[in-house]
């Protein structure tokens, strides 16, 4: 391979002759793990900067904003990454209720928006990038969290996740909208009855149906999805129900279920700690306890033929007036066998103060519990697109990174630790790289996925508090012709933008 170097705008680039690269012959040589903050931009408060997605057309960043009753998408201008300008803001509020993720694809701008009340159908409004004018209002279904394009801009997908209302008298089904944008914006919406004569056989291998009434349609939750390099493959996370669904673009259906079982914190590579009252920081120990993966952001990456599907495993427990799975060990009743030990495991400074679910561990009915089962599993993974299977996961190496870099938050260890959350994955440089966000450390550990088999740490970055939406613009994207990381936070509002020294 030849390479020629020029020096353009200030910056030092490499062009090389490459395949498979939106801009073949582009090359930066950054250092992956260098990444540095260049700018803090804030929105509003808590309920801001959940996502943003970037528009390389008018060097434009659109931020889902939802803070102090506002229900809009602001736009930044970032033309100059280390000073952003709010230029404009999209009125939401006249579509219905919150706006919760939004996506760009040639100068079109797509916003997921809940129903007014939550478990009504929702939509899909995209709008010009230019100009911000309306171009279309799509139906979909209910509580549309996460909205993207397909890589080639054919489609746009909508993961529906169909909570129910807060006394479950109400419960919408989960399902995936698949538009056909070339079809004047048709919208084909799946649910999961398909799957229903299945149910035995998927929650034997760790698929979790179990919300009021065991509806298997019903109780499905699609959360995050992410697309295939060809466009023809979907993969979409199931967080509530611990599984990762596999769609069939181009034929508009669900092809797979793949449940994702349990993590084993018995083990010594998976040790964490269990407790915020136990007077130490961060107090990593083995426990009879096992992690429902429950994974909520999801990225692919293609190697060998094979889709790589990393997940960042927040976990999530239903919490509504009519249903509430948490539970703390301290009260619940444990299997003498199972766990001859109990009274020490309650005490507080123990696993006492640990929330699990409720729903998941009397193996034999009997009325007490023989396992225990939290909620996440403190860590990311990457899975096998084609079959489910697992190939890798970081067990405890975010608890441990963020206790080093003096970002462990003590007071969730009784809950999900870290709190991984948001991951996605970027070329910088000659690496592959995934950004994982954890939602308690109010930090991104960034991994050279080069052998997405075997990810290598690289970095860990502070960020706003509780950062939600990690988004990498590519070198040839970037307004500065130079990779940007873009972290949105929702608790401060806050976007923080991000970039790699060259080498």
């Amino acid at each position: 391979m030849r390479f020629k170097t020029i020096l353009a705008a200030g910056f030092l680039l490499t062009f090389a002759a490459c395949e498979k690269n939106d801009n073949p012959g582009f090359f930066v040589n950054e250092d992956a793990a260098s990444f540095n903050l260049l700018s803090t931009t804030n929105v509003g408060g808590l309920g801001a900067a959940e996502i943003s997605a970037y528009d390389p057309a008018t060097k434009k960043l659109f931020v889902v904003n939802n803070s102090a009753g506002d229900n809009k998408v602001d736009v930044l201008d970032m033309q100059n990454p280390a000073a952003p300008v709010k230029i404009h803001s999209i009125n939401i509020a006249m579509y219905g209720g919150y706006v919760n993720s939004v996506d760009v694809f040639d100068g079109k701008v797509a916003a997921a928006i809940e129903g007014t009340v939550k478990t009504d159908n929702g939509k899909v409004v995209v709008f010009k990038a230019s100009d911000y004018s309306e171009v279309k209002i799509i139906t979909v279904g209910a509580l549309p969290d996460m909205i993207t394009y397909t890589k080639d801009g054919k489609y746009i997908l909508t993961a529906n996740e169909g909570e129910p209302n807060d006394t479950y008298t109400v419960d919408p089904a989960g399902t995936i909208s698949i538009i056909d944008v070339q079809n004047n914006y048709a919208a084909t919406t799946l649910d999961f009855s398909p799957f229903v004569a299945q149910q035995a056989t998927l929650k034997a291998q760790g698929l979790r149906v179990f919300g009021v009434g065991n509806d298997f349609v019903k109780d499905m939750e699609p959360e995050y999805i992410t697309v295939s390099a060809d466009s023809k493959t979907a993969w979409v996370t199931l967080q509530e129900n611990n599984a990762i669904a596999k769609i069939n673009i181009t034929g508009k259906s669900i092809s797979n279920i793949f449940p994702l079982g349990f993590k084993d914190y018995s083990l010594a590579a998976n040790a964490t700690d269990v407790s915020d009252a136990d007077g130490a920081v961060a107090n990593f120990g083995t426990w009879p306890v096992k992690g429902i993966y429950m994974p909520d952001a999801i990225a692919v990456l293609e190697k060998n033929g094979i889709p790589y599907l990393f997940t960042a495993k927040e976990g999530d427990a239903r919490e509504y007036s009519a249903f509430a799975e948490a539970k703390r060990v301290k009260n619940l009743n444990l299997d003498a066998t199972a766990f001859p030990n109990a009274a020490n495991l309650k005490l507080d400074a123990q696993m006492g103060r640990l929330n699990v679910t409720s729903n998941l561990g009397d193996t034999d009915n009997d009325g007490d519990y023989d396992v225990l089962y939290s909620f996440g599993a403190r860590s990311f993974s990457v899975w096998n697109g084609n079959t489910g299977a697992q190939v890798f996961d970081s067990k405890n190496e975010l608890d441990n990174k963020a206790k080093i870099a003096g970002y462990y938050d003590d007071g969730r260890s009784d809950d999900k630790s870290v709190e991984p959350e948001g991951i996605t994955i970027g070329k910088v440089g000659h690496k592959t790289v995934a950004f994982v966000a954890m939602e308690r450390a109010d930090a991104v550990a960034i991994y050279d996925v080069t052998d997405p088999t075997a990810p290598v740490f690289l970095q860990i970055l502070a960020t706003g508090d509780a950062p939600e939406g990690v988004m990498f613009v590519p070198a040839e994207k970037s307004p500065t012709q130079r990779s940007l990381l873009i972290v949105s936070s929702e608790n401060d509002g806050n976007v923080k933008i991000y970039q790699p020294n060259l080498l």
